[in-house]
């Protein structure tokens, strides 16, 4: 089983409109496996952009969003036809379809790359902000998470959208502020349907990066010096073993 996750827009979009508004019907499987324990089959309700209602089999039952939306699936729930429709999903379509959708997708999937890095943020904010790129994966879909000392952080993380890069692979880049403590374990999580289990890079607060580059870049130098002074040193003897010395009258 893969710790990744996929989701496709399964049965329908619908599309209705009228005097300027617009509702809209999605249904669609989230999954992260072919086991049945590991689908969901997600049916939803939208009105001008704004989703009202919603059936979920990890539920069993619609839930409404909107004052109306409350109403539609308190009526959708009461309906023992519409509920057994909807249940039945999961496997009639979702699962039914799930083999298809792995052996034409999971061939020409990407494993994506990360990298850690740090940024000076703003003044007035937190004195320290972390960088997790991901790059080079596909399909597009993706889930990049923070981790501090095992356990996931939900504040202050802001991520951009995943972003093409022309050549079908795509890029993304989340951003942690925090303020650094004594011994913790900071990890950017990357879950992505072309790998086996999520992709953990922990950072290694240490050295910064710049400093790193900078230490990197003297020790070339110095090598680099030694080198030549030594050539240097045996071109000069060499020299002299092959030179006469003419004494002076």
């Amino acid at each position: 089983m893969t710790s990744a996750f996929l989701s496709v827009a399964l049965l329908f979009i619908s599309l209705c409109t009228a005097d300027g508004h617009m509702e809209i019907q999605v249904a669609r499987c989230v999954f992260n496996s072919t086991e049945s324990k590991d689908i969901e089959f997600i049916a939803s309700l939208y009105y001008n952009k704004l989703e009202y209602v919603r059936f979920s089999s990890s539920v069993g039952k619609f839930v409404g969003y909107t004052e109306y939306g409350v109403k539609q699936a308190a009526y959708f729930n009461n309906d023992t036809a519409v509920l057994s429709r909807v249940r039945a999903a999961k496997f009639s379509y979702c699962q039914h379809n799930i083999g298809n959708w792995y052996s034409e997708i999971f061939p020409y999937s990407a494993k994506p790359q990360a990298r850690l890095h740090s940024e000076t943020p703003p003044a007035g904010g937190h004195p320290a902000m972390l960088v997790c790129s991901v790059y080079d994966f596909y399909p597009k879909l993706i889930r990049v998470t923070w981790h501090r000392d095992g356990k996931e952080v939900t504040s202050d993380v802001t991520s951009t959208d995943e972003l093409a890069d022309g050549d079908w692979y795509y890029q993304i880049h989340s951003h942690l502020e925090y303020t650094p403590r004594s011994g913790e374990k900071i990890s950017c999580v990357v879950e992505h349907a072309s790998l086996k289990e999520p992709l953990v890079t922990d950072w290694d607060p240490s050295m910064p990066e710049s400093e790193r580059n900078k230490i990197a870049i003297g020790a070339s130098g110095l090598i680099l010096g030694l080198i030549l002074s030594l050539a240097g040193f045996i071109y000069y003897k060499s020299k002299a073993r092959g030179r006469i010395l003419v004494p002076s009258n």
